[in-house]
């Protein structure tokens, strides 16, 4: 804890932070929030507050989702693919996502986090058993060459999603156990470094190298941020990237993405693997300040693949123009820097897990988002990524709105210790 301290300043911040309770401190936003359970005492006890605008951020976020997946989707019956579609079908798809999304995370919210530290490491194990599971060809569905969904009847579930939340709690919690030793090789980062592999490798079989990418991102940050050697977490990194660079320059088609997304107006990439990219920046081109209007893409009239899901940022280009890409911009920014202060808020008040897991969720609503809107902008290759919270996907939506659920429970805990209660 000590080089957890000195590398972010947490005890001044735990001073501030417990200086706030006698403040005010729920002038932010806070409401009350009546008959929780004290994961302490087992008795009731009154929480005073939770994160408004972090919720009406996530709420802005997944409403604007649902109303450009509807215009992203509305052509897409008159493909012969998707004849049997009514225009709606995404559109009530999506809102029974986000309807199931919120039930799932008013459960979640509920449960104390010291439970979901104990739950951790099973709920690990079960997010690679289904990893098997989907790989089964009378399980898995395959679309596109990749085997990815487990069918649900009522939405396509994909393992990798909840890999990506199971990661988090995982690597949080490990490094809760490995504190002692965090500057042995050996015994700190190897074990994690196993873990994430075999979660690699599974996700490759798929294969899925853009969930890899993420679930990677995730662990390692979670080690840097909990105090593991400096030299030992770049000599993880190093060794990440060297496989990253060496899947890509084995595989035939990886190679030809890469040098399309250097070249897309290249003739012999533009009607090839720069078809995606091409198309996009023309939506990005055509949405210029204030975009054609809602409604008014033609991008998304059977040109661009996948505009409503992994590029619908280029539909919100085009629609909204400069300044509806803008917004979702800072959204998403915002939204990923208030999750690493309530984060490093609940290390500051010496809740370890807590806080990792948080920074753990900021970097992956972050991080892909990031690499999402990279695609589409073509700052980054081509990847199926999509993005978070916004774009078309049953499981993404409801478990990205769990993970950001506990996170809004780290929040209320945060705020009942400062409070002088306990969580």
């Amino acid at each position: 804890m000590t080089t957890l301290a000195a590398r972010f300043g947490w005890d001044a911040l735990k001073a501030r932070a417990l200086a706030l309770a006698g403040r005010g401190a729920d002038k932010a936003g806070a409401v009350p929030v009546r008959d929780w359970v004290s994961v302490s005492a087992g008795r009731p006890t009154r929480l005073l507050g939770f994160d408004q605008a972090l919720v009406w951020v996530v709420v802005a976020l997944l409403a604007l989702g649902l109303v450009m997946v509807y215009s992203a989707s509305i052509a897409l019956p008159a493909d012969p693919k998707f004849a049997r579609y009514a225009p709606t079908y995404f559109l009530t798809r999506q809102a029974l996502s986000i309807a199931l999304g919120l039930l799932a995370a008013l459960v979640a919210v509920q449960v104390p986090i010291a439970q979901w530290e104990r739950w951790s490491p099973w709920l690990f194990v079960g997010s690679l058993l289904l990893l098997i599971v989907v790989l089964l060809p009378f399980v898995g569905k395959g679309v596109n060459g990749a085997r990815r969904w487990i069918p649900l009847g009522v939405m396509n579930f994909q393992p990798s999603e909840l890999g990506k939340l199971t990661i988090a709690m995982y690597a949080a919690g490990y490094m809760v156990r490995k504190m002692d030793v965090k500057e042995k090789f050996l015994q700190a980062v190897l074990p994690m470094a196993v873990s994430v592999g075999v979660v690699g490798f599974l996700l490759l079989a798929e294969p899925d190298m853009g969930a890899f990418m993420v679930i990677a991102a995730i662990a390692m940050g979670i080690l840097f941020l909990g105090g593991v050697n400096g030299r030992m977490f770049f000599l993880i990194t190093s060794i990440l990237i060297s496989a990253f660079v060496l899947m890509i320059t084995m595989s035939e088609w990886r190679r030809e993405r890469i040098f399309a997304y250097l070249d897309p107006w290249d003739e012999k990439y533009t009607l090839g693997k720069a078809y995606q990219l091409s198309h996009s920046l023309i939506a990005f081109g055509r949405g210029e300040i204030f975009g054609q209007g809602l409604g008014s893409s033609v991008e998304k009239l059977h040109y661009l693949p996948e505009a409503h899901t992994d590029f619908l940022l280029a539909v919100i280009g085009e629609e909204l123009g400069f300044v509806g890409v803008a917004i979702v911009i800072v959204a998403f920014f915002w939204l990923t820097r208030r999750v690493f202060h309530i984060g490093r808020q609940a290390i500051a008040l010496d809740r370890v897990f807590a806080g990792l897991y948080a920074q753990g969720i900021g970097i992956w609503m972050g991080g892909q988002a990031f690499i999402n809107m990279g695609v589409n902008l073509g700052v980054l290759p081509t990847k199926g990524l999509t993005l978070p919270l916004m774009s078309f996907g049953g499981s993404a939506i409801v478990v990205n709105l769990v993970a950001l659920a506990i996170v809004l429970r780290v929040d209320i805990e945060n705020r009942q210790l400062m409070r002088g209660g306990r969580a």
